[in-house]
Protein backbone atom coordinates (compact mmCIF):
# COMPACT_ATOMS: atom_id res chain seq x y z
CA UNK A 1 0.00 0.00 0.00
CA UNK A 2 1.59 3.45 -1.31
CA UNK A 3 0.51 6.66 0.48
CA UNK A 4 -2.30 9.29 -1.75
CA UNK A 5 1.09 11.29 -1.67
CA UNK A 6 2.75 9.20 -3.42
CA UNK A 7 0.06 8.01 -5.34
CA UNK A 8 -0.89 12.10 -6.44
CA UNK A 9 3.27 11.95 -7.40
CA UNK A 10 2.84 9.39 -9.70
CA UNK A 11 -0.08 10.89 -11.45
CA UNK A 12 0.99 14.08 -11.97
CA UNK A 13 4.71 13.03 -12.92
CA UNK A 14 4.33 12.73 -16.34
CA UNK A 15 2.58 15.89 -16.91
CA UNK A 16 5.30 17.69 -15.10
CA UNK A 17 7.79 16.00 -17.31
CA UNK A 18 5.34 16.96 -20.37
CA UNK A 19 5.99 20.83 -18.92
CA UNK A 20 9.74 20.27 -18.50
CA UNK A 21 9.76 19.43 -22.26
CA UNK A 22 7.52 22.14 -22.89
CA UNK A 23 9.82 25.04 -21.73
CA UNK A 24 12.52 24.43 -24.34
CA UNK A 25 12.45 25.53 -27.51
CA UNK A 26 8.57 26.47 -27.68
CA UNK A 27 8.69 28.87 -24.30
CA UNK A 28 12.57 30.15 -24.17
CA UNK A 29 12.26 30.45 -27.68
CA UNK A 30 9.39 31.00 -29.88
CA UNK A 31 7.14 32.24 -27.43
CA UNK A 32 10.02 35.20 -26.41
CA UNK A 33 10.22 35.66 -30.31
CA UNK A 34 6.47 36.07 -30.80
CA UNK A 35 6.56 38.97 -28.01
CA UNK A 36 9.73 40.58 -29.13
CA UNK A 37 8.32 40.66 -32.68
CA UNK A 38 4.71 41.31 -32.60
CA UNK A 39 4.26 42.33 -28.74
CA UNK A 40 0.59 40.75 -27.38
CA UNK A 41 -0.62 40.61 -30.96
CA UNK A 42 -0.09 36.84 -30.76
CA UNK A 43 -1.07 36.33 -27.50
CA UNK A 44 -4.75 34.64 -28.74
CA UNK A 45 -2.84 32.79 -30.79
CA UNK A 46 -0.65 30.86 -28.42
CA UNK A 47 -3.74 30.72 -26.36
CA UNK A 48 -5.94 28.92 -29.21
CA UNK A 49 -2.91 27.02 -30.36
CA UNK A 50 -2.63 24.91 -26.66
CA UNK A 51 -6.76 24.60 -26.83
CA UNK A 52 -6.51 22.81 -30.40
CA UNK A 53 -3.84 20.47 -29.43
CA UNK A 54 -4.73 19.64 -26.10
CA UNK A 55 -7.34 16.71 -26.84
CA UNK A 56 -4.55 14.63 -28.71
CA UNK A 57 -2.40 14.40 -25.46
CA UNK A 58 -5.61 13.97 -23.43
CA UNK A 59 -6.72 11.54 -25.05
CA UNK A 60 -2.73 9.37 -24.98
CA UNK A 61 -3.27 9.62 -21.25
CA UNK A 62 -7.17 8.10 -21.47
CA UNK A 63 -5.86 5.07 -23.35
CA UNK A 64 -2.62 4.38 -21.50
CA UNK A 65 -4.75 4.42 -18.13
CA UNK A 66 -7.85 2.41 -19.30
CA UNK A 67 -6.00 -0.36 -21.22
CA UNK A 68 -2.44 0.04 -19.38
CA UNK A 69 -0.95 0.00 -23.26
CA UNK A 70 0.66 2.55 -24.80
CA UNK A 71 -1.06 4.83 -28.21
CA UNK A 72 1.02 2.52 -29.85
CA UNK A 73 -0.80 -0.72 -29.34
CA UNK A 74 -3.58 1.53 -29.87
CA UNK A 75 -2.17 2.59 -33.63
CA UNK A 76 -1.85 -1.26 -34.39
CA UNK A 77 -5.38 -1.93 -33.21
CA UNK A 78 -6.23 0.62 -36.14
CA UNK A 79 -4.62 -1.79 -38.66
CA UNK A 80 -0.81 -2.35 -39.38
CA UNK A 81 -0.62 1.22 -41.44
CA UNK A 82 -1.43 3.03 -38.61
CA UNK A 83 1.78 2.33 -36.64
CA UNK A 84 3.83 2.39 -39.88
CA UNK A 85 2.03 5.46 -40.56
CA UNK A 86 3.45 7.01 -37.84
CA UNK A 87 6.83 5.93 -37.34
CA UNK A 88 7.62 6.66 -40.60
CA UNK A 89 6.55 10.74 -39.86
CA UNK A 90 8.16 10.75 -37.08
CA UNK A 91 11.70 9.08 -38.46
CA UNK A 92 12.99 11.81 -39.93
CA UNK A 93 11.56 14.61 -37.61
CA UNK A 94 13.28 12.98 -34.36
CA UNK A 95 16.86 13.89 -34.96
CA UNK A 96 16.84 17.61 -36.46
CA UNK A 97 14.24 17.86 -33.09
CA UNK A 98 16.95 17.07 -30.89
CA UNK A 99 19.50 18.82 -32.65
CA UNK A 100 17.38 22.00 -31.94
CA UNK A 101 16.65 21.25 -28.02
CA UNK A 102 20.54 20.55 -27.86
CA UNK A 103 21.59 23.84 -30.00
CA UNK A 104 19.25 26.06 -27.55
CA UNK A 105 20.91 24.19 -24.30
CA UNK A 106 24.20 24.84 -25.65
CA UNK A 107 23.42 28.46 -26.80
CA UNK A 108 22.67 29.00 -23.14
CA UNK A 109 25.76 27.34 -21.88
CA UNK A 110 27.86 29.62 -24.17
CA UNK A 111 25.81 32.56 -23.22
CA UNK A 112 26.55 32.06 -19.47
CA UNK A 113 30.60 30.98 -19.91
CA UNK A 114 31.58 31.85 -22.52
CA UNK A 115 32.34 30.22 -26.43
CA UNK A 116 34.30 27.20 -25.21
CA UNK A 117 33.53 25.57 -28.35
CA UNK A 118 31.10 25.46 -31.35
CA UNK A 119 27.60 25.46 -30.77
CA UNK A 120 27.28 22.08 -32.92
CA UNK A 121 30.61 20.79 -30.58
CA UNK A 122 28.92 21.66 -27.33
CA UNK A 123 25.61 20.64 -28.15
CA UNK A 124 26.84 16.99 -29.54
CA UNK A 125 28.46 17.13 -25.25
CA UNK A 126 25.39 17.53 -23.95
CA UNK A 127 23.25 15.11 -25.89
CA UNK A 128 26.03 12.91 -25.32
CA UNK A 129 25.29 13.20 -21.16
CA UNK A 130 21.47 12.59 -22.16
CA UNK A 131 22.52 9.46 -23.36
CA UNK A 132 24.64 8.45 -20.07
CA UNK A 133 21.88 9.61 -18.00
CA UNK A 134 19.04 7.80 -20.04
CA UNK A 135 21.50 4.77 -19.87
CA UNK A 136 22.57 4.39 -16.34
CA UNK A 137 19.23 6.57 -15.12
CA UNK A 138 16.56 5.85 -16.59
CA UNK A 139 12.93 7.41 -16.04
CA UNK A 140 13.32 7.63 -12.11
CA UNK A 141 15.94 9.71 -12.43
CA UNK A 142 14.19 11.40 -15.66
CA UNK A 143 11.31 12.30 -12.70
CA UNK A 144 12.92 13.33 -10.09
CA UNK A 145 15.35 16.13 -11.63
CA UNK A 146 12.35 17.34 -13.62
CA UNK A 147 10.34 18.57 -11.13
CA UNK A 148 12.86 19.93 -8.72
CA UNK A 149 14.87 22.30 -11.75
CA UNK A 150 11.29 23.35 -13.26
CA UNK A 151 10.07 24.17 -9.98
CA UNK A 152 12.72 26.99 -9.40
CA UNK A 153 12.10 28.49 -13.35
CA UNK A 154 8.30 28.51 -12.90
CA UNK A 155 8.78 30.95 -9.62
CA UNK A 156 11.66 33.13 -11.68
CA UNK A 157 9.60 33.18 -14.71
CA UNK A 158 6.15 34.41 -13.10
CA UNK A 159 8.03 36.85 -10.80
CA UNK A 160 9.88 38.27 -14.15
CA UNK A 161 6.65 38.66 -16.03
CA UNK A 162 5.04 40.15 -12.85
CA UNK A 163 7.47 42.77 -12.88
CA UNK A 164 7.60 43.44 -16.74
CA UNK A 165 3.75 43.78 -16.27
CA UNK A 166 4.55 47.69 -16.47
CA UNK A 167 6.23 47.97 -19.33
CA UNK A 168 3.76 46.02 -21.68
CA UNK A 169 2.12 47.90 -24.47
CA UNK A 170 -1.47 46.45 -24.07
CA UNK A 171 -2.93 47.84 -27.48
CA UNK A 172 -0.75 45.66 -29.37
CA UNK A 173 -3.37 42.47 -28.10
CA UNK A 174 -5.36 44.30 -30.52
CA UNK A 175 -2.90 44.11 -33.34
CA UNK A 176 -4.03 42.09 -36.46
CA UNK A 177 -1.69 43.08 -39.19
CA UNK A 178 -0.61 39.94 -38.62
CA UNK A 179 -3.40 38.02 -40.29
CA UNK A 180 -2.36 39.40 -43.98
CA UNK A 181 1.34 39.47 -43.62
CA UNK A 182 2.68 35.99 -45.42
CA UNK A 183 6.03 36.50 -43.18
CA UNK A 184 4.11 36.56 -40.09
CA UNK A 185 1.92 34.02 -40.63
CA UNK A 186 4.74 31.68 -41.54
CA UNK A 187 6.10 32.36 -38.06
CA UNK A 188 2.93 31.18 -36.60
CA UNK A 189 3.22 27.49 -38.05
CA UNK A 190 6.54 27.34 -36.48
CA UNK A 191 5.09 29.11 -33.63
CA UNK A 192 2.74 26.38 -33.38
CA UNK A 193 4.78 23.30 -34.25
CA UNK A 194 5.87 23.20 -30.81
CA UNK A 195 3.38 24.95 -28.60
CA UNK A 196 3.35 23.54 -26.22
CA UNK A 197 4.60 19.72 -27.36
CA UNK A 198 4.88 18.44 -30.45
CA UNK A 199 1.50 16.18 -31.32
CA UNK A 200 3.56 13.51 -31.20
CA UNK A 201 4.70 13.83 -27.98
CA UNK A 202 0.93 12.31 -26.98
CA UNK A 203 2.60 9.04 -27.85
CA UNK A 204 5.42 9.53 -25.26
CA UNK A 205 3.01 11.32 -22.69
CA UNK A 206 1.12 7.50 -22.60
CA UNK A 207 4.31 5.97 -22.61
CA UNK A 208 5.29 8.10 -19.31
CA UNK A 209 2.09 7.77 -17.96
CA UNK A 210 2.90 3.48 -18.47
CA UNK A 211 6.37 3.55 -17.13
CA UNK A 212 5.12 6.00 -13.96
CA UNK A 213 2.37 3.25 -13.05
CA UNK A 214 4.87 0.49 -13.11
CA UNK A 215 4.92 -2.13 -11.13
CA UNK A 216 2.49 -0.43 -8.84
CA UNK A 217 -1.08 -2.92 -7.16
CA UNK A 218 -4.10 -2.30 -8.90
CA UNK A 219 -5.42 -0.95 -5.75
CA UNK A 220 -2.06 1.37 -5.44
CA UNK A 221 -2.61 3.07 -9.28
CA UNK A 222 -4.08 6.60 -9.30
CA UNK A 223 -7.67 6.70 -10.86
CA UNK A 224 -8.43 7.96 -14.11
CA UNK A 225 -9.89 11.03 -12.66
CA UNK A 226 -6.79 11.63 -10.44
CA UNK A 227 -4.64 11.37 -13.66
CA UNK A 228 -6.99 13.52 -15.98
CA UNK A 229 -6.71 16.44 -13.45
CA UNK A 230 -3.08 16.02 -12.73
CA UNK A 231 -2.22 16.23 -16.35
CA UNK A 232 -4.74 19.24 -17.14
CA UNK A 233 -3.15 21.20 -14.04
CA UNK A 234 0.08 20.64 -15.77
CA UNK A 235 -1.19 21.82 -19.36
CA UNK A 236 -2.66 25.03 -17.62
CA UNK A 237 0.67 25.69 -16.30
CA UNK A 238 2.53 25.19 -19.20
CA UNK A 239 0.17 27.47 -21.42
CA UNK A 240 0.56 29.95 -18.77
CA UNK A 241 4.32 29.76 -19.18
CA UNK A 242 4.35 30.50 -22.77
CA UNK A 243 1.94 33.29 -21.86
CA UNK A 244 4.86 34.52 -19.32
CA UNK A 245 7.42 34.23 -22.18
CA UNK A 246 5.22 36.22 -24.64
CA UNK A 247 5.30 38.64 -21.87
CA UNK A 248 8.50 39.49 -21.33
CA UNK A 249 9.87 39.48 -24.69
CA UNK A 250 7.11 41.93 -25.38
CA UNK A 251 7.77 43.92 -22.24
CA UNK A 252 11.53 43.63 -22.95
CA UNK A 253 12.40 43.43 -26.73
CA UNK A 254 9.52 44.52 -28.29
CA UNK A 255 9.69 47.27 -25.95
CA UNK A 256 12.81 48.51 -26.68
CA UNK A 257 12.46 47.70 -30.44
CA UNK A 258 15.27 45.09 -29.57
CA UNK A 259 15.51 42.43 -32.45
CA UNK A 260 15.36 38.87 -31.63
CA UNK A 261 19.41 37.24 -32.51
CA UNK A 262 19.76 34.62 -35.00
CA UNK A 263 22.60 32.86 -33.11
CA UNK A 264 21.86 30.56 -30.99
CA UNK A 265 24.22 31.84 -27.79
CA UNK A 266 23.27 35.82 -28.81
CA UNK A 267 19.39 34.82 -28.62
CA UNK A 268 19.81 32.55 -25.69
CA UNK A 269 21.91 35.78 -24.10
CA UNK A 270 18.64 37.77 -24.83
CA UNK A 271 16.80 35.36 -22.76
CA UNK A 272 18.58 35.68 -19.74
CA UNK A 273 18.88 39.66 -20.04
CA UNK A 274 15.07 39.42 -19.77
CA UNK A 275 15.47 38.13 -16.37
CA UNK A 276 18.35 40.23 -15.81
CA UNK A 277 16.42 43.87 -16.62
CA UNK A 278 13.22 42.61 -14.09
CA UNK A 279 15.18 40.66 -11.59
CA UNK A 280 18.38 42.02 -11.61
CA UNK A 281 21.91 39.91 -11.95
CA UNK A 282 21.80 38.18 -9.01
CA UNK A 283 18.52 36.78 -9.98
CA UNK A 284 18.76 36.70 -13.04
CA UNK A 285 22.09 33.97 -12.92
CA UNK A 286 19.60 31.68 -10.91
CA UNK A 287 17.03 32.07 -13.60
CA UNK A 288 19.84 31.58 -16.54
CA UNK A 289 21.26 28.69 -14.60
CA UNK A 290 17.73 27.23 -13.98
CA UNK A 291 16.59 27.76 -17.71
CA UNK A 292 19.74 26.34 -18.72
CA UNK A 293 18.87 23.19 -16.06
CA UNK A 294 15.58 22.76 -17.51
CA UNK A 295 16.82 22.84 -20.99
CA UNK A 296 19.24 20.08 -20.28
CA UNK A 297 16.33 18.52 -18.78
CA UNK A 298 14.24 18.97 -21.90
CA UNK A 299 17.18 17.22 -23.70
CA UNK A 300 17.10 14.56 -21.85
CA UNK A 301 12.79 13.97 -22.36
CA UNK A 302 13.16 14.41 -26.35
CA UNK A 303 16.15 12.00 -26.00
CA UNK A 304 14.15 9.28 -23.89
CA UNK A 305 10.76 10.10 -25.90
CA UNK A 306 12.05 9.09 -29.53
CA UNK A 307 14.14 6.34 -28.21
CA UNK A 308 11.12 5.22 -26.21
CA UNK A 309 8.79 5.57 -28.79
CA UNK A 310 10.51 3.43 -31.11
CA UNK A 311 11.56 0.66 -28.89
CA UNK A 312 8.19 0.57 -28.14
CA UNK A 313 7.20 0.13 -31.75
CA UNK A 314 9.57 -2.36 -32.42
CA UNK A 315 8.85 -4.26 -29.31
CA UNK A 316 5.04 -4.13 -30.00
CA UNK A 317 5.98 -5.36 -33.49
CA UNK A 318 7.53 -8.54 -32.11
CA UNK A 319 6.03 -12.08 -31.19
CA UNK A 320 8.37 -12.67 -28.28
CA UNK A 321 8.08 -12.66 -24.58
CA UNK A 322 11.53 -11.65 -24.14
CA UNK A 323 11.26 -9.43 -21.16
CA UNK A 324 14.70 -7.95 -22.27
CA UNK A 325 13.57 -7.23 -25.46
CA UNK A 326 12.28 -3.39 -25.05
CA UNK A 327 15.79 -2.49 -22.92
CA UNK A 328 18.22 -3.85 -25.91
CA UNK A 329 15.64 -1.65 -28.37
CA UNK A 330 15.99 1.21 -26.70
CA UNK A 331 19.51 1.72 -26.13
CA UNK A 332 20.13 0.71 -29.71
CA UNK A 333 17.72 3.34 -30.84
CA UNK A 334 18.43 5.97 -28.28
CA UNK A 335 22.14 5.37 -30.01
CA UNK A 336 20.74 6.05 -33.34
CA UNK A 337 18.64 8.98 -33.31
CA UNK A 338 21.54 10.81 -31.41
CA UNK A 339 24.01 9.87 -33.50
CA UNK A 340 22.37 11.85 -36.38
CA UNK A 341 21.43 14.26 -34.40
CA UNK A 342 24.84 15.31 -33.84
CA UNK A 343 25.22 14.31 -37.82
CA UNK A 344 22.37 17.35 -37.91
CA UNK A 345 24.13 19.44 -36.09
CA UNK A 346 27.27 20.10 -37.83
CA UNK A 347 25.43 19.43 -41.19
CA UNK A 348 22.45 21.99 -41.29
CA UNK A 349 22.86 24.14 -37.92
CA UNK A 350 24.18 27.84 -39.74
CA UNK A 351 21.45 29.83 -38.97
CA UNK A 352 19.73 29.39 -35.72
CA UNK A 353 16.59 31.39 -35.85
CA UNK A 354 15.69 29.86 -39.49
CA UNK A 355 16.86 26.20 -38.17
CA UNK A 356 14.30 26.62 -35.00
CA UNK A 357 11.45 27.53 -37.60
CA UNK A 358 12.57 24.68 -40.44
CA UNK A 359 12.47 22.30 -37.26
CA UNK A 360 9.05 23.45 -35.61
CA UNK A 361 7.15 23.95 -38.64
CA UNK A 362 7.91 20.58 -40.01
CA UNK A 363 7.03 19.00 -36.56
CA UNK A 364 3.38 20.76 -37.27
CA UNK A 365 2.66 19.66 -40.73
CA UNK A 366 2.63 16.03 -39.37
CA UNK A 367 0.56 17.33 -36.60
CA UNK A 368 -2.83 16.43 -37.99
CA UNK A 369 -2.26 12.83 -38.96
CA UNK A 370 -1.29 12.37 -35.30
CA UNK A 371 -4.13 13.95 -33.79
CA UNK A 372 -6.52 12.10 -36.39
CA UNK A 373 -5.05 8.69 -35.03
CA UNK A 374 -5.28 9.64 -31.55
CA UNK A 375 -8.73 10.58 -32.27
CA UNK A 376 -9.06 7.09 -33.98
CA UNK A 377 -8.06 5.13 -30.99
CA UNK A 378 -10.06 6.47 -28.34
CA UNK A 379 -13.35 6.37 -30.28
CA UNK A 380 -12.88 3.05 -31.80
CA UNK A 381 -10.62 0.73 -29.99
CA UNK A 382 -10.90 -1.63 -27.59
CA UNK A 383 -11.24 0.59 -24.05
CA UNK A 384 -13.92 0.78 -20.79
CA UNK A 385 -16.47 3.25 -22.34
CA UNK A 386 -15.98 4.77 -18.95
CA UNK A 387 -12.87 5.74 -20.24
CA UNK A 388 -13.72 7.17 -23.55
CA UNK A 389 -13.75 10.93 -23.97
CA UNK A 390 -16.94 13.29 -23.31
CA UNK A 391 -18.78 14.36 -26.26
CA UNK A 392 -17.02 17.74 -25.75
CA UNK A 393 -13.64 17.15 -26.45
CA UNK A 394 -14.21 14.70 -29.20
CA UNK A 395 -16.08 17.74 -30.95
CA UNK A 396 -12.96 19.73 -30.21
CA UNK A 397 -10.46 17.13 -31.40
CA UNK A 398 -12.60 17.22 -34.89
CA UNK A 399 -12.28 20.97 -34.86
CA UNK A 400 -8.72 20.72 -34.54
CA UNK A 401 -7.73 18.16 -36.62
CA UNK A 402 -9.84 20.38 -39.72
CA UNK A 403 -7.98 23.84 -38.12
CA UNK A 404 -4.52 22.06 -38.18
CA UNK A 405 -5.13 20.76 -41.78
CA UNK A 406 -6.29 23.75 -42.93
CA UNK A 407 -3.21 25.69 -41.06
CA UNK A 408 -0.56 23.34 -43.18
CA UNK A 409 -1.87 23.51 -46.00
CA UNK A 410 -1.74 27.12 -45.89
CA UNK A 411 1.44 27.17 -44.95
CA UNK A 412 2.40 24.42 -48.15
CA UNK A 413 0.72 27.24 -50.65
CA UNK A 414 2.82 30.32 -48.49
CA UNK A 415 6.10 28.48 -49.14
CA UNK A 416 5.26 27.12 -52.81
CA UNK A 417 4.19 30.89 -53.69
Amino acid sequence: MISRRERIWRAIGPGLLFSGAAVGVSHLVQSTRAGAMFGLALFGVIILINLLKYPAFRFGIDYSHATRKSLLHGYRELGLWAPILFLVVIAPIAPIVLAATSATTAGILTALGGPVLSIAALASLVLGSATVVLIFGGYPWLDRINRVLLAFLIVSTLAATALVLPRIEWGTVFDTSWAVDPLALLFIVALAGFMPNPVDASVTVSLWTLEAEKDVAATDQSSLGETRSAFAASYTLTTILALCFCIMGAGVMHNDTIEPASGAADFAAQVIDLYRSTLGPQAAMLAAIAALLVMATTVIAATDAYARMFAAGYDDFGKTEDPGRFKRAYRLFLLIEVGLAIAVLFLLLSDFSVFIDLVTSASFLIAPVVALLNHLVVTRCAMPDNARPAPWIRALSIAAIGTMTAIAAMYLILRAG
